[in-house]
């Protein structure tokens, strides 16, 4: 049994308060005395970091696991979907740790600190604080409005009445179905723990718990009054103990600035504020932009930057802490929580000294020097962050007499006031009980306003039927609408401007291809015959994805020709294993790169190591660069990481990717018609007249195609085969996991030779494969078209769009795709096809 005192003995004995509950309990917990005169007792958390200072590891432990729970009893689909909410103050850091254990959740924390500018979404009161008005202020108002979990998260619960008055208000406001509360410790009375199943009936949702511990506090009769009466005998003590030592600080804090200079190493002077008691100031390099906690919302990619600052801001913290130094204190402000704590682990993992968090707050306590007592020392100071409800005193409890060698307080930039250097201050008040005292200041992190910075909330993707013929759940589209438009531009004409300079092929659109009865038989006679061969190529390329790049991945298609491919992907998953995965199509443009807005979406919205980027196939692998290097350029730009740029794709026959289903040039049906056959929507457009800085690309939706369109039929056509190809599919997949399916980009070389061979010198005008071949025949004005000798009737289609549009196939051996089309780069207007259309010459 272990020998340790437990920290709540002193009050147990003279209120006769009683802690009753599980065997961890008392290694949660301690007691002590309020000074409130709602509540007598006060349960001192040890894992939270707020009054006990602690491993930083073991406080973001306990809320991460939390996290974990909450994630196995939603499930992975609806922890997807849960945003987070934590209480001010006490819970701030933990509701962020649950948020990284359900799965990266959005996060979102009250605050008892007005922002002006910023709406309120919201508020309510807990009743037994000593400050009761909590406000809700998300930068992004959408956030609280989704249909997903909501997860409330604070560190006991005891009554319900914050919680119940929190859910009681938001559900008024964004009802859900569903609720579950997160608490370290549910210390509910006999009496109450009926009430939230009772409210949950009351308000038509499910509201579930989940906690660390269980136990009650016996509390008898009178103990408010008792308690009151110990905190005034045991106040008056302390505050005779107090002035008398503050006789004797002014007489030493001379010395004790001259012994804290010389053991502390510096990056910078320190600071020569009058009255500054010699803290130095720590430069941690904050990513600019990045909130400083959840008071206005916390997002995912958010946290994917945080997590790639974090060792560069641990490495500078470390080399200002003085030579020796064997234990440090990161030491927190209020309600900000998470970015210390984040950074007093990251600094645990780099430096030999024992690292113990904790952080200052508003919450007045007796403190009493005894081993059964959970507060031993109290630190009282002046507030330094002209907070709204006026001046007063804050706290920082069990950091006097801890023996810290060295205390990094981290503040926000609205808390390093002229209050915090003053004497008599947070750091005069540290520097009397430490050696050394650093300071790092957090930016305090203002939502912008959209009329002068980039807007915080994008839209929400366009789904079916008001855009694309698709059902809603098959594809979230983060584009524009812009179908009442005029984009279309005769093929000829768009040609000649592609190709002189004068305009970019994403600024127009080619006029809809419209099937010919013949050509419309040959597609259904292609998709008769290849759908099951298509079928297994999505099996087997989804196995791959679930197997290798993640379990839960997000599908994110390349409009439009990847969409319908995601699609399919969508439906194995569902098919095959039961999973309901996200899917969405987004814009990508040769020589232009990806939609940054849609992966700022992405990145606030899901983990974007989980992003799955997919098209229908690979030609060169022009795309396949175009998309590495966009990815580069935005996770450098916005300080995002973790998007895997490697695309997945049906086929492959450059060898330009690892993930496929085959690396046959084979007829994609899909690949047969434009709109028709990818939900109505048309290729994607960027204009600058039409897409702003802080616009999604747009696309249009052809309404006025829908008794033409198969977008349905085709994925039907598919799935109905994946019950035949089921097990072949999966052997396929096996046997590509054993495979080196390294890219050795011969597509790209054999495009090279064919550029020079055919002095067209320019790869960007050699269309290789029938997918890209097909898209030449419908957009653009080709010269010729190579087929490969003995190529049978997946060029059907091929044969008949050249055919009526006057272009020469020219049977080639070895060819190594099925077949090549070629655009001209001496293009005229002069000569014209069978036609009667304009050709190069």
């Amino acid at each position: 049994m272990k020998n340790v005192v437990w920290t709540g003995t002193w009050v147990a004995e003279r209120l006769g308060v009683e802690l009753v509950g599980d065997e961890r309990l008392s290694d949660l917990l301690g007691l002590a005395l309020r000074r409130n005169p709602r509540r007598a007792h006060l349960l001192v958390s040890n894992v939270l970091g707020k009054h006990v200072p602690q491993s930083p590891s073991v406080v973001y432990g306990h809320g991460f696991a939390l996290g974990r729970r909450v994630r196995e009893l939603l499930g992975a689909e609806d922890a997807g979907a849960a945003v987070v909410l934590g209480y001010a103050e006490t819970a701030t850091g933990l509701g962020h740790c649950v948020a990284d254990g359900v799965g990266l959740a959005p996060y979102l924390h009250s605050t008892r600190r007005p922002v002006p500018g910023v709406d309120t979404a919201g508020g309510f009161e807990e009743s037994h604080s000593h400050a009761t008005s909590h406000l809700l202020l998300p930068e992004n108002p959408a956030l609280l409005a989704g249909a997903g979990p909501l997860v409330l998260v604070d560190d006991e619960f005891s009554t319900g009445n914050t919680v119940l008055n929190t859910i009681r208000d938001l559900h008024a406001r964004y009802p859900r179905d569903r609720y579950v509360v997160v608490a370290l410790v549910d210390m509910r009375s006999a009496a109450d723990l009926g009430r939230l199943a009772e409210f949950a009936t009351e308000i038509g949702a499910r509201v579930d718990l989940v906690t660390a511990a269980r136990g009650t506090v016996n509390l008898p009769e009178g103990v408010l009054e008792k308690g009151q009466a110990l905190v005034a005998e045991h106040e008056t003590t302390e505050a005779t103990r107090t002035t008398e030592a503050t006789r004797t600080t002014e007489a030493t804090r001379t010395t004790e600035n001259t012994r804290t200079a010389e053991n502390t190493k510096t990056t910078e002077p320190a600071d020569n504020r009058p009255g500054h008691p010699g803290a130095a100031r720590v430069e941690l390099g904050w990513p600019r932009g990045l909130p400083d906690g959840g008071r206005h919302g916390f997002t995912p990619g958010q946290r994917i930057r945080l997590d790639a600052a974090l060792p560069a801001m641990a490495a500078r913290v470390a080399e200002a802490l003085p030579e020796g130094a064997r234990r440090v204190l990161v030491l927190g402000f209020e309600e900000l929580m998470y970015a210390p704590l984040r950074l007093a682990r990251e600094l645990e993992q780099v430096v030999s000294a024992e690292v113990r968090y904790s952080t200052t707050t508003r919450s007045p306590v007796l403190a009493l020097d005894d081993p059964g007592y959970a507060i031993r020392t109290r630190l009282v100071f002046p507030a330094h962050d002209d907070p709204d409800d006026g001046p007063g005193e804050r706290y920082a409890y069990n950091v006097a007499g801890a023996g810290f060698d060295a205390v990094v307080a981290v503040v926000d930039s609205a808390a390093d006031t002229p209050a915090l250097h003053a004497p008599g201050g947070l750091l005069a008040q540290l520097a009397e009980h430490t050696p050394s005292v650093l300071l790092a200041v957090v930016p305090s992190y203002v939502p912008a306003r959209p009329s002068t910075e980039r807007p915080s909330m994008l839209p929400e993707p366009l789904r079916g039927p008001a855009f694309s013929s698709y059902a809603p759940d098959e594809v979230g589209w983060l584009l524009q609408d812009l179908s009442d438009v005029t984009l279309e531009a005769p093929t000829e004409e768009r040609e000649e401007a592609i190709q002189s300079g004068g305009a970019h092929y994403a600024e127009s659109l080619p006029v809809e291809y419209q099937p010919s009865p013949q050509y419309q038989e040959l597609f259904q006679t292609a998709l008769g015959t290849s759908a099951a061969r298509i079928a297994q190529a999505v099996g087997a390329v989804t196995e791959l994805v679930l197997a290798e790049r993640s379990p839960h991945p997000v599908l994110v298609s390349l409009a439009r020709a990847g969409t319908p491919v995601g699609v399919l992907m969508r439906r194995w998953a569902q098919h095959r294993h039961g999973l309901d995965l996200p899917h969405y199509a987004v814009s990508i443009v040769r020589g232009r790169g990806i939609d940054a807005n849609a992966l700022r979406w992405l990145a606030a919205h899901h983990d974007p190591a989980d992003v799955v980027f997919v098209d229908g196939w690979t030609g060169k692998g022009a795309i396949t660069r175009e998309l590495t290097e966009a990815i580069r350029e935005f996770e450098s730009a916005e300080g995002v990481t973790g998007f895997d740029p490697e695309i997945a794709v049906l086929a492959d026959p450059g060898s330009c990717v690892r993930t496929y289903g085959t690396r046959e040039d084979f007829l994609i049906p899909s690949a047969c018609l434009n709109s028709t056959v990818s939900g109505l929507i048309s290729r994607t457009v960027l204009r600058s007249d039409l897409v702003g800085e802080y616009d999604f690309h747009g696309a249009k939706f052809y309404r006025e195609l829908a008794g033409s369109d198969v977008s349905v039929d085709f994925l039907d056509a598919v799935a109905a085969h994946f019950p035949d190809v089921a097990d072949a599919a999966c052997a396929q997949a096996k046997e590509l996991l054993a495979t080196d399916r390294t890219p050795t980009w011969e597509g790209w070389a054999a495009v090279e030779r064919i550029s020079e061979e055919y002095e067209i010198h320019d790869v960007n005008l050699v269309k290789p494969g029938v997918g890209e071949t097909t898209r030449v025949l419908l957009r653009r004005v080709p010269w010729k078209i190579l087929a490969r000798a003995g190529a049978g009737t997946d060029l059907d289609h091929v044969r008949l769009l050249a055919q009526q549009r006057g272009v020469p196939v020219e049977e080639v051996d070895a060819l190594p795709y099925t077949c090549v089309g070629l655009i001209h780069p001496k293009y005229t207007r002069g000569a014209t096809g069978a036609d009667g259309k304009a050709v190069t010459v």
